[in-house]
């Protein structure tokens, strides 16, 4: 039983009522390593690697943004076959590459680096990240493992328990790859629901935290129209225009997101943004931190 006295910031984001929406970080490729044993607070970072295997890896890695996560099916089922690597990437338009290897010695990991040098393959299904990373922070163990198992009972080939993936205090987190979307405060129910809708290519705004190829306010403002006009898929929304304002304390944006398909409308939206002041945004965090929302103030189809 968690101790009532601990803080837990889930729970205390819950609490203040914090926004979801435009809080998914930057994401276009990711590089997933699956580690069997215990995963350092620092994830990959802090793995005890081949010097210069490690230092070749993250730099191939940086020159391209690429997000790094650790792996392990829930349960860390023991497994004799060797543990995998992937490169997945997404261009934003609906094409979505994989390459999958496996590594038995640290310098096998080298063929991530070839891999993120070729386009890789197209067709294969998602990958479901589960954030579970209890090193790094209670709540990704306490809610994210209840998730994982819920989702791998529903769909074992697809669902992996991840390292730290941002937004701590979203917990539990769920990031769908290489289509790039987040979703957080989820139960094991919300998340199966959420998933399937999401195979199903419908999107609903309910727990989504945003599209990585898109910027927080931009995220804020798809959200915004998923929430007015339904469900809708991955790439059936664009961001057509992106205007920002500054006014006395709060910045402003007005945004235009247009339906790519038939049928669907085009909508202006604004928004202002709001830092709240500084407060504990994770559990092990030793510094208060401030963070931002973004408020719909206007929403009209064009």
């Amino acid at each position: 039983m968690t101790d009532p006295s601990r803080f837990l910031c889930a729970e205390a984001a819950r609490s203040r009522g914090d926004a979801l929406a435009g809080t998914a970080p930057y994401g276009s490729v990711w590089i997933l390593i699956e580690h069997r044993g215990g995963w350092p607070a620092n994830g990959f970072d802090g793995l005890d690697l081949e010097p210069g295997v490690k230092a070749r890896v993250y730099a191939a890695a940086a020159a391209l943004r690429a997000r790094m996560l650790l792996i392990r099916r829930h349960g860390r089922r023991t497994s004799t076959s060797p543990p995998r690597w992937a490169v997945l990437r997404q261009d934003g338009a609906g094409e979505h590459r994989q390459r999958w290897g496996t590594w038995q010695r640290d310098e096998d990991l080298v063929g991530i680096i070839d891999a993120l040098d070729t386009p890789g393959e197209a067709g294969r299904p998602p990958v479901v990240l589960v954030c579970a990373h209890g090193m790094h922070d209670v709540c990704c163990a306490v809610r994210g493992r209840p998730v994982g198992r819920a989702l791998s009972e529903r769909w074992p080939e697809l669902v992996w328990e991840c390292s730290h993936v941002g937004g701590d205090r979203f917990a539990a987190n769920v990031v769908v790859a290489p289509d790039g979307v987040y979703y957080g405060n989820l139960d094991g129910p919300a998340a199966v629901t959420a998933v399937g809708e999401h195979l199903a290519d419908r999107i609903h705004a309910d727990h989504l935290r945003g599209y990585t190829d898109l910027g927080p306010p931009q995220q804020a403002a798809l959200a915004a129209v998923l929430r007015h006009a339904g469900p809708a898929g991955r790439y059936d929304y664009a961001i057509e225009e992106t205007v920002r304002e500054h006014d006395h304390d709060h910045d402003r944006w007005r945004i235009r997101v247009t339906g790519r398909l038939t049928g669907l409308s085009t909508f202006e939206v604004e928004l202002r943004s709001h830092r709240a002041p500084p407060r504990r945004l994770t559990c092990r965090g030793p510094h208060p931190a401030t963070s931002v929302s973004y408020e719909v103030t206007a929403l009209r189809v064009g």
